[in-house]
């Protein structure tokens, strides 16, 4: 229990003081602090970059978990009812973006956008670069459930009339849908704070929040805005992730 406690600690201590320091009346950050203020989160309310930074992250992460629960959602279901020959391998290659280190995807995908296919840098650019890795949590999710629903639900509707449409329609996605929600929050959630990716594939007009942090982390009397940023992040980041171990729980105690 104690180590628990220590490492824990370890973990959520420095979130604590990002969480003070967003209300630290002093611009410097001085620790402790000499007083406590809303002032540094009415200026972030008021920037206008900012907000059109978190606008921009809402979009990338909306259409990229968007993306991700198709296209990952599709690839659970031929590789959980269909066998063919490199069965495994393609199963691999699905998995590889979310181990592979962040730099190496980045660099990958900014040859590929600018040197392959001869795409200027832009938001679409990194909507493409967030879903090749927000696919695996969905395609996790999806395969999951698939293998343990079996086959019978299916073969029964099949055997009835049904056509595979209307077989997925009707019997495969409502026992699907909470496994897919899940994964969805999760593709959102890791697409909303991912920065080394999005530096590699944003043109020079496209700035997310977590780039805006790292533009204003070091400049002068902007330390205290920075904190309420990354408190708000947080908040953000937590929220989608919450709902998606519920979700998981819930299925989980039901079985």
């Amino acid at each position: 229990m104690a180590i628990t406690s220590s490492i824990l600690t370890v973990i959520y201590l420095p979130l604590a003081i990002v969480l003070l320091n967003s209300f630290n009346s002093s611009l410097n950050m001085d620790w402790p602090p000499p007083g406590f203020t809303l002032e540094w989160w009415q200026r972030a309310g008021a920037s206008t970059g900012l907000l059109d930074a978190l606008i921009t992250s809402l979009v990338i992460a909306a259409c990229s978990a968007a993306i991700a629960l198709v296209l990952g959602t599709m690839l659970a279901m031929a590789l959980s009812r269909y066998k063919f020959f490199g069965k495994n391998a393609v199963s691999l290659m699905i998995i590889l973006p979310i181990a592979l280190p962040g730099i190496v995807t980045g660099i990958a995908l900014n040859n590929a956008f600018r040197t392959l296919l001869g795409m200027q840098l832009s938001i679409l650019t990194v909507v493409i670069a967030h879903a090749t890795f927000c696919i695996v949590t969905v395609y996790n999710n999806a395969l999951a459930r698939l293998n343990r629903m079996g086959k019978s639900m299916e073969e029964a509707s099949a055997d009835l009339g049904a056509g595979v449409f209307t077989t997925f329609r009707l019997v495969t996605l409502p026992q699907m849908l909470s496994a897919l929600v899940a994964g969805g929050l999760l593709a959102f959630g890791l697409s909303f704070d991912e920065i080394i990716v999005t530096t590699f594939t944003a043109g020079g007009g496209t700035q997310t929040l977590p780039i805006w942090i790292l533009n204003n982390m070091f400049r002068p009397g902007k330390a205290p805005i920075v904190d309420v940023v990354a408190v708000f992040m947080v908040i953000v980041s937590i929220i989608p992730i919450y709902f998606a171990q519920r979700l998981t729980a819930k299925e989980a105690k039901a079985s």
